[in-house]
């Protein structure tokens, strides 16, 4: 059986999915990534290859999408799709090395701080926040702590750029993000859906970055209705 392998991104665990996994069609299993122990993205994707075994469906978020993208590189043959959300293809920018190393400190200076200066700007700017949802997410990154922040921000210092390489996979992707994702936009997503011989794009309105629990029903929606129309092509 195709495994549908959950993977969330920086500060992020299993709740991120948790709605998308309990409404996963019957014809797939489900697993959580573990993205939290490895130094790099190359290295994130390999260890999730070697601990799930057989045909894999990766659905990432954010930094996840970017594991998700790499896995695909390195083992195309055991990838069936990809459902890639809210994330993103370039490389490291030439300012950007200053602004993370400095959410490094404030990480190791003060997590709860961290937190509430990170998350407002992950949702969606045109209505107020579901209070709910944001200590569901601030419970979440305080659970990631200081250190996993900082080895998750260092894998993304160092990432590859994606759009060097995706544009070989052949499976069907799923490009999912937010109408109002100021971090991942639209534009992103398109980048690499240019790149893939067989991409399809769906924007959701009402959500910033953290689209799948923002908008849990539409996403849950567009990922098993996409994986559905797919199903003779990763089914396995």
């Amino acid at each position: 059986m195709t495994t549908l392998l959950l993977i969330p991104g920086l500060v992020s665990d299993a709740r991120v999915w948790r709605p998308l996994a309990e409404a996963a069609p019957d014809w797939l299993s489900t697993a959580d990534a573990d993205v939290t122990r490895d130094p790099t993205i190359e290295s994130m994707a390999a260890s999730l290859l070697a601990a799930h075994d057989g045909p894999l469906i990766p659905v990432g978020h954010s930094m996840g999408g970017r594991v998700a993208m790499e896995m695909a590189r390195q083992a195309p043959e055991r990838i069936a799709a990809l459902v890639l959300a809210n994330t993103g293809h370039d490389g490291r920018k030439p300012d950007e090395a200053p602004k993370r190393l400095a959410k490094i400190a404030r990480g190791h200076e003060d997590m709860t701080a961290l937190a509430a200066e990170w998350l407002p700007p992950m949702l969606a700017n045109d209505r107020a926040p579901d209070p709910a949802l944001v200590a569901e997410l601030t419970e979440m990154v305080l659970a990631a702590g200081p250190d996993i922040h900082e080895r998750q921000i260092r894998a993304l210092m160092d990432r590859p750029d994606a759009l060097t390489y995706i544009g070989a996979f052949t499976g069907p992707v799923l490009l999912i993000t937010g109408a109002q994702d100021g971090w991942s936009p639209e534009k992103q997503h398109r980048e690499i859906a240019e790149v893939l011989p067989r991409a399809e794009v769906e924007v959701i309105d009402g959500a910033g970055h953290f689209l799948p629990r923002e908008r849990a029903q539409e996403t849950i929606a567009a990922v098993t209705g996409w994986l559905n129309r797919h199903k003779e092509d990763v089914d396995a």
